[in-house]
């Protein structure tokens, strides 16, 4: 039986909106270590998708990241 991927999540500030529901967000200083004031490329979930929640630069986000590709992560969460 194959392991699971694991997957981290972290919170962020969104600092970009790019097209097609993409967007730049940089990672707090609560991250682990190797992921502290990073900025990595991140999409919407299926869910925020589904209900059209809007997120803008400037918001904070809740972002899965899995260990296969750091620079890539998906926005779970908006913060109000």
């Amino acid at each position: 039986m194959p392991k699971r991927q694991e997957i981290i999540e972290v919170e962020g500030t969104v600092t970009q909106a790019l097209p097609n529901t993409m967007f730049r967000v940089k990672l707090d200083e609560d991250a682990p270590e190797e992921w502290k004031g990073k900025e990595i490329l991140c999409t919407l979930s299926g869910k925020m998708r589904m209900y059209r929640i809007r997120v803008m630069p400037g918001d904070r986000a809740k972002i899965q990241v899995t260990s296969y590709d750091e620079n890539r992560g998906r926005i779970i969460f908006r913060y109000k």
